[in-house]
């Protein structure tokens, strides 16, 4: 391999020059710059005229049939929005102008790398995508479970996701980023830096779809029925707290329940278990835009709760499971394009990309322009319009007329200067230049912000990531050049990286293309160990049984978690179950070797002392206890469960390893597991 030598733009973004043939178009044009697009001034809107943009994206568009290039693997469901606050103040959308009111929403989870064959728990960035059918159209939220990405502008993302999908050549590795190819491209582009600290955490390995946030990542802007408009970032909170696994965890899931995501969701609906999320708005001025020591128009930064607070203003609940799956996960198209009167985008320019870029994509995926005639997409408002024919085509226009203006009695549909949308009127001056603005080239500090942020449990499951992430890495100059960067975010992390990948010292330091901002705060919103449950609610207790054990036990620990909210699993030497020392028979959903226990938040061993010899000589049931116990959960050890603890090699039972002796300790164990894990046993 061979570094070529690197140009620094003004927003900080490197430019690949020298030896080597010349980039051009698919017409064999040369190309001048393949990191920009062209726009009005630094921080102005994209020109259509960018004929190399037009034609990269559109090629990278119509690459793949009929799976989704990127968001192939989804799982979707049903339910409302419901705003909670009149914001009439703030925005003429009618969804907001008064307390209580509510609209039918779709929501479509995703993993973004891998195909629709891909497994649930790979390490990747989640899609989030909300589509709400309002009375003025439908408007559509699509984002992802992180706040940040990796690229600035939408040039790039062909790029990003060549380089993350699996590898021309060989086809793989399937839903991985862990190879050379995406650490090479990320290594040489400083502005990813921000998002691998993310995507290396355990925000990308999510315990449940019910337990991750999701953010709008663009700021947009609120428009008020008297024209004046505030910029807006949106944000999806669950109300069940965060929470996520660790990589062990990941692995084996994957290999025991490869739906595991999806499963998770159809049954907690299935179950009336409904997720719910409160919508929260970021709403903040010119003023404090201009203040801001970053760009609010740059992808690759967030605005910290602390200076700017989240406001609580709807709540979204998923209550029923789709009727089938393709005709709405799959064939349900988003755009970040579908807005509302009172919304509008911004100039950040990976918003403009997508706003051209979702469109064309639908257009091929759903085999022409008609695709908001199946039912998922279509409006549930009157809508009316001059469009016609095509493939599939459900809607023509009644009568004679199919344009305007024309003169006919019954002449169609006209617009409606009040109550249609109406860009909010941003002065734009500037040159026609692909340019960045200056702001952009900052890419280390919200990076160090994220990763001070962080617990310190966090911080090493962040650092233990990209070690596992670069060993997969065969080229040494791909892992010394991207460890080059982790000096700029923290030196500790740095050292860390490197002592594990087996460097001789921490690679010097790539030069930043701005000075970072020195002593920006630590902001707790940002860890997920800050903002777990505070209840057992909506988790799910592995019961591991055996013949003969307490009726009374078994009775008050199944109460137990189902008066908190959670849910109970039984898992038994046998599918047919046990038969309790009172003669109940307890049937089982899982036989021990097809139950592991990384399929639940917290376990039970309740067995006999026949049973524990039994299972003591089962390695699935060793396993599963001894699993249990490395991954920090928490475990309730009734009869002679421990006996099944010894023989899965756990000596020395912590705090962590609760004694179930009477009824009444089923209630205060489940109490306990709200915290979901015993992280002093991983520290």
């Amino acid at each position: 391999m061979k570094d070529r030598k690197v140009v620094s733009g003004d927003g900080g973004e490197p430019h690949q020059v020298g030896d080597g043939p010349v980039l051009t178009t698919s017409q064999g044009a040369p190309v001048a710059d393949n990191q920009n697009t062209l726009r009005a001034g630094a921080r102005g809107p994209a020109l259509m005229e960018d004929f190399h943009f037009r034609e990269k994206i559109f090629h990278f568009d119509h690459e793949r049939i009929p799976e989704r290039v990127v968001h192939a693997r989804g799982y979707g469901a049903h339910g409302y929005f419901e705003a909670t606050e009149d914001l009439s103040d703030l925005t003429s959308a009618h969804l907001f102008q008064e307390k209580g009111r509510r609209v039918p929403a779709f929501v479509r989870f995703s993993t973004v790398a891998g195909n629709k064959g891909s497994v649930d728990l790979a390490r990747d960035v989640r899609g989030f995508a909300v589509k709400l059918y309002t009375e003025e159209g439908n408007w559509d939220i699509v984002g992802n479970n992180i706040p940040v990405f990796f690229i600035q502008d939408a040039m790039k993302f062909p790029d990003l996701i060549h380089s993350v999908k699996e590898a021309p050549d060989r086809a793989f590795p399937q839903a991985q980023s862990a190879h050379d190819n995406f650490w090479d491209f990320i290594s040489l582009m400083p502005e990813s830096m921000h998002m691998v600290m993310w995507a290396m955490s355990d925000r990308a390995i999510p315990r449940s779809f019910r337990f991750m946030e999701g953010f709008g990542v663009h700021t947009f802007r609120f428009v008020n029925a008297a024209g004046k408009s505030q910029f807006v970032k949106f944000h999806w909170k669950p109300k069940q707290g965060l929470q996520s696994v660790i990589w062990d965890e990941a692995v084996k899931i994957n290999g025991a329940d490869p739906d595991f995501h999806r499963r998770d969701l159809w049954n907690a609906i299935q179950n009336g278990d409904f997720p719910e999320w409160e919508l929260g708005v970021q709403v903040f001025d010119d003023a404090f835009a201009d203040s801001f020591p970053f760009d609010v128009l740059d992808a690759t930064k967030l605005i910290p709760e602390e200076d700017v607070p989240v406001r609580i203003v709807g709540r979204l609940v998923l209550d029923r499971v789709v009727d089938n799956f393709f005709a709405e996960t799959e064939q349900v198209a988003f755009c970040t394009q579908n807005i509302v009167p009172g919304v509008d985008f911004t100039n950040d320019p990976l918003l403009q990309g997508r706003n051209f870029s979702y469109l064309d994509t639908q257009i091929k995926r759903l085999g022409g322009p008609n695709f908001t005639h199946i039912p998922i997409n279509a409006p549930k408002c009157p809508f009316h319009h001059f469009q016609q024919d095509g493939h599939m085509a459900m809607h023509n226009p009644k009568g004679r007329a199919n344009y305007e203006p024309n003169s006919w009695s019954e002449g169609g549909p006209r617009a409606d200067p009040d109550r249609g949308h109406k860009s909010f009127p941003e002065q734009i001056d500037g040159e026609k230049r692909k340019v960045r603005g200056e702001l952009f080239a900052d890419h280390y500090s919200q990076a160090r912000q994220f990763y001070n942020s962080q617990t310190k449990i966090e911080q090493d499951h962040i650092a233990n990531a990209i070690v596992f992430e670069l060993s997969k890495v065969e080229a040494p100059q791909i892992r010394e050049r991207l460890v080059a960067h982790l000096p700029n975010i923290d030196k500790d992390l740095a050292k860390a990286v490197a002592d594990g990948l087996g460097l001789k010292s921490v690679p010097k330091a790539h030069k930043p293309a701005r000075t970072p901002v020195d002593g920006l705060k630590t902001s707790d919103a940002l860890s997920i160990l800050k903002n777990g449950p505070d209840s057992f609610a909506g988790r799910k207790m592995g019961l591991l049984l055996s013949d003969g054990i307490d009726d009374g036990l078994l009775d008050a620990m199944t109460k137990a978690v189902k008066d908190a909210g959670g849910m109970v699993e039984v898992i038994a030497p046998k599918i047919g179950g046990i038969v309790t020392a009172g003669g109940k028979e307890v049937p089982a959903q899982q036989k021990i070797d097809g139950g592991p226990s990384v399929l639940y938040d917290a376990v039970v061993i309740l067995v006999s002392s026949d049973g524990a010899k039994v299972l003591s000589k089962m390695h699935a049931a060793k396993t599963f206890a001894a699993d249990a116990f490395a991954h920090g959960k928490f475990i309730g050890v009734g009869g002679a469960g421990a006996e099944l603890l010894k023989a899965a090699g756990v000596d020395s039972p912590d705090g962590g390893v609760i004694a179930l002796d009477k009824n009444t300790d089923a209630k205060d164990f489940v109490t306990t597991c709200a915290k979901v894990r015993f992280w002093d046993r991983l520290a």
